[in-house]
């Protein structure tokens, strides 16, 4: 029989670079600073946002539309017409079958506009 010895992986991060890296994101979490820690490292971009995430500190970037606006779901501009008309679920889901362009404009209307 042959003893078999168990070799113990090196870990990628210290302590002490999974501290500053942690508390430099929660101070300001953006892509900069995860691509300033990445060169500080000498690891990947992808690597350091696997640390933050396995640490749970990590935050998504929010999507932006070509205006840098929010995006925002045509079934969601149709469900918020759907309320201010009070129409039914049914036609709320025909009316979110729009463009969403025209969607928006309603919407934009709608929410300007005087009550009768």
């Amino acid at each position: 029989m042959t003893a078999t010895t168990k070799t113990v992986k090196a870990p990628n991060y210290t302590a002490e670079q999974t501290a500053e890296l942690v508390a430099a994101y929660v101070a300001t979490p953006t892509r900069e600073t995860v691509d300033a820690f990445a060169a500080k490292f000498a690891k990947t971009a992808r690597s350091i946002v696997a640390k933050l995430s396995r640490e749970k500190v990590y935050q998504k970037p929010e999507h932006l539309t070509k205006n840098g606006e929010a995006v925002q779901k045509k079934d969601a501009v149709a469900d918020a017409i759907g309320a201010i008309l009070n129409l039914s679920e049914a036609d709320t889901d025909s009316l979110a079958k729009a463009n969403k362009k025209a969607l928006k404009a309603i919407f934009e209307a709608l929410a300007n506009s005087k009550p009768v």
